[in-house]
């Protein structure tokens, strides 16, 4: 496996296999719901027979379909799986072997089964018509992506906004910062559109590269996330950033990898530990 800085950015094949992971059959997979069994295994985020009584309702007034459309949203710890079910790998605290429990099992009429674990899941009226987010798809909307971390914002802020960089989290946000040599606590506006492409191009790249190493089932060697040195040795330093009004996540860099810019008019608010 190549190092970060190395990975190439073209990276088609693995990006098309992130579709079919997250979303197999893309919209026609919703589609499938038509005629097809649903099987609503626990509430989460609303009552299970809302959303129970939801698919199983009449035809569409608008187009005559009994089409059913759902969005998923998988968090950090949310799957799925075609044909099998989760079997536990260790015991829970009390000492169970308890398999997960499903959120949404659905049965398709061809045969096989999907499997949906630790996911929030919303009805739609139709498709999405947003501009695409989801920075491992192939109709990612780069510009609009690269407006938005220009603002007037940090930008360890603005990459876990997941209204613009879906599939982002804590990890891809502190490694993409460090492959690209850019201060989390950078105002976008004050980077050059050459860095800020390079932090986009790395906070992709680096997602596409756990991706393909996910499914080889191999680590993904991380260069600064959790790391007490970066790989040129320096210290690594430690804060909690975050919006006033939203999440504060740990954050790590390296202060000579990464220098503040410009330095006299950043301050560090919002910051706890070292």
């Amino acid at each position: 496996m190549p190092s970060q800085d190395s990975i190439p950015l073209d990276l088609s094949e693995h990006r098309s296999a992130s579709q079919r992971l997250a979303m197999p059959g893309s919209s026609s997979f919703l589609q499938g719901l038509k005629e097809n069994e649903a099987e609503i295994c626990s509430p989460q985020c609303y009552q299970q027979e809302e959303l129970a009584s939801w698919l199983a309702s009449d035809m569409d007034n608008n187009n005559g379909h009994t089409w059913k459309w759902l969005r998923f949203h998988f968090g950090l710890f949310g799957s799925i799986r075609a044909d099998e079910f989760a079997r536990a790998n260790k015991a829970n605290k009390k000492g169970d072997w308890k398999d997960p429990i499903p959120r949404l099992v659905l049965h398709f009429d061809a045969g096989g089964f999907l499997v949906f674990y630790n996911c929030r899941i919303q009805q739609c009226s139709s498709p999405t018509t947003e501009p695409a987010t989801d920075i491992l798809s192939l109709e990612f909307d780069r510009e609009r992506a690269l407006e938005v971390l220009a603002k007037d914002i940090p930008v360890c802020y603005v990459l876990l906004n997941q209204s613009y960089f879906s599939g982002i989290g804590n990890v891809i946000k502190n490694e993409a910062l460090y492959l690209a040599r850019i201060h989390p606590l950078s105002l976008g506006s004050s980077l050059e559109s050459s860095d800020l492409k390079s932090l986009l191009d790395h906070a992709v790249q680096f997602s596409l590269a756990w991706l393909h190493n996910k499914l080889q089932r191999q680590r993904l060697q991380l260069q600064i996330y959790m790391k007490d040195k970066c790989p040129k040795g320096h210290e690594v330093r430690k804060a909690t950033f975050g919006p006033p009004d939203g999440l504060k996540r740990l954050t790590w860099w390296c202060p000579q990898c990464q220098p503040r810019v410009p330095p006299e008019e950043m301050d560090m608010p919002l910051a706890q530990g070292t």
